[in-house]
């Protein structure tokens, strides 16, 4: 991925994605993982049931890596693992939520400028006035949880 796509401030969002993973491999859903303390959403991934079974196995989120077709246990190489606390499942069945504890540093692959890892996914905001992407610190709906960024 590019650094403008990560860092940048032009919107380039992938509506094909769904689609494109449903030509490629298929038998996933998405999944979202949110920290169970503070309820900030962390990330969206997907599972398959090998993602499943293996998260119940470790107790730490696993998705399915769609880019590299392989089990990604999140925070392996990183050291960023993200504890699994519960699972629930919305009520068609077709998407996961994770409720976890983070036991890194964050939970994004990306880095701020400290060059610590970012504790959401979700650190920028869309402008839509300008249709432009800005840094914003993430703050969990009802709590005063602020992504920190040193």
């Amino acid at each position: 991925m590019g650094k403008d796509l990560e860092e940048g401030s032009r919107v380039n969002l992938d509506f094909r994605k769904i689609e494109a993973i449903a030509e490629s491999m298929g038998g996933v859903i998405p999944a979202v993982a949110q920290d169970v303390d503070t309820g900030m959403v962390l990330m969206l991934g997907y599972v398959n049931e090998l993602a499943l079974k293996t998260a119940f196995e470790k107790e730490v989120a696993v998705f399915w890596s769609t880019s590299r077709n392989e089990l990604w246990i999140k925070g392996a190489s990183s050291g960023d693992l993200l504890e699994l606390v519960e699972a629930r499942v919305n009520c068609e069945q077709n998407s996961i939520l994770y409720l976890v504890r983070p036991k890194g540093q964050g939970a994004c692959h990306t880095r701020n400028e400290n060059g610590k890892s970012r504790a959401s996914c979700y650190y920028r905001s869309l402008d839509f006035k300008k249709g432009e992407l800005k840094h914003a610190p993430y703050r969990a709906f009802g709590t005063d949880a602020v992504e920190k960024e040193g």
